[in-house]
């Protein structure tokens, strides 16, 4: 694990912006396209704001979501909805926008169509994750349904799983998937956070799903 430690939060969103875009524009330059993996929650706002308007061929650029609750875009919980209202805007509106939610009773009944759809963008170019305070990232949640499953080797792209501390059921890629990334970086803030990552890099992933990213990841933190 790298871990970069920054003076206060505005810097952070704006170096890892930086060398998001950075990353992003060389891969479409040498391989003529590039895909961008991305949280959902209000965290990585700023970086969003920040790349929406950097200057690269987003049209080359796809873009899809870590997770998603199972809810659709009229729901403030949406990730799908703050990702269009922070990130897709812009410069970056031309970017391509691979769906992780599709309107069904539950997650299972599109799995795979919403797998079909990622899966020529894998490996993932560049991946932004975030991370709970319960160590929990994307949604592999400790004490999840199927969580074993999810981070297993030979895991699907996508699964559905469901936790207490999740609220509704989700849609994840699943850790190898996610640990195949190019690039991986880890975006946390705040003393709670910074001791849950500390914790995990103790525990096993069963324990601290994050911990199976950490050994390739770059983690950004401020206080």
């Amino acid at each position: 694990m790298n871990l970069i430690e920054y003076p206060d939060r505005e810097l952070l969103m704006l170096s890892l912006a930086d060398a998001i875009a950075s990353e992003l524009s060389e891969t479409v330059r040498r391989e003529g396209h590039a895909s961008f993996c991305v949280p959902g929650g209000t965290t990585p706002g700023p970086i969003f704001d920040t790349l929406s308007g950097v200057d690269l061929d987003w049209a080359k650029v796809s873009v899809f979501l870590n997770d998603e609750r199972w809810v659709g875009e009229d729901s403030p919980r949406s990730n799908t909805r703050l990702l269009r209202e922070r990130l897709l805007r812009g410069k970056a509106l031309h970017a391509k926008l691979i769906p992780l939610f599709k309107p069904a009773p539950q997650p299972e009944d599109v799995l795979h169509e919403l797998a079909e759809g990622i899966a020529p963008h894998l490996p993932i170019t560049v991946l932004l994750l975030g991370m709970g305070a319960d160590m929990h990232t994307a949604s592999l949640f400790p004490g999840a349904d199927r969580l074993a499953e999810a981070m297993a080797p030979d895991a699907p792209i996508l699964m559905a799983l469901r936790a207490e501390a999740a609220g509704e059921p989700r849609i994840t890629l699943t850790a190898p998937h996610l640990a195949g990334a190019m690039r991986i970086h880890i975006l946390i803030t705040g003393a709670e956070k910074r001791a849950a990552l500390d914790r995990a890099a103790t525990l096993r992933p069963l324990d601290a799903p994050v911990a199976a990213l950490l050994k390739d990841a770059t983690v950004h933190w401020a206080a």
